[in-house]
């Protein structure tokens, strides 16, 4: 699975995941653009979005989008790094154009 790292997921936690091609906004030189605009250039390219935005759901339209998008609910680096597994389990079983919220436990 191809997967794009939104800016604001930590990079460390790319690491601690497997079985996947990652990619970040950075990298591909997409860091400016917003939301909407990154979410339709990344449907072209990519299988899923990796953020821990959570106004992204309320402020675009998920419907219709082909790209599965997997939420974070935190970007608080060592909450992750313990929860890494969590994150691991959830790219296992997303499916295209899901919307999933991964909760993290504080």
């Amino acid at each position: 699975m191809k997967v794009l790292v939104d800016e604001c997921v930590p990079l460390k936690l790319v690491r601690l995941l497997s079985s996947h091609s990652f990619t970040t906004a950075q990298e591909k030189g997409w860091g400016s653009f917003q939301n909407g605009q990154l979410l339709a250039l990344a449907e072209s390219e990519f299988d899923l979005f990796l953020t821990c935005d959570r106004n992204l759901q309320y402020q675009q339209n998920l419907k219709g989008r082909k790209i599965a998008l997997l939420l974070l609910s935190t970007n608080h680096w060592p909450t992750l790094k313990q929860h890494a597994n969590l994150v691991q389990d959830a790219l296992g079983k997303i499916n295209p154009s899901d919307f999933v919220t991964v909760e993290i436990p504080q």
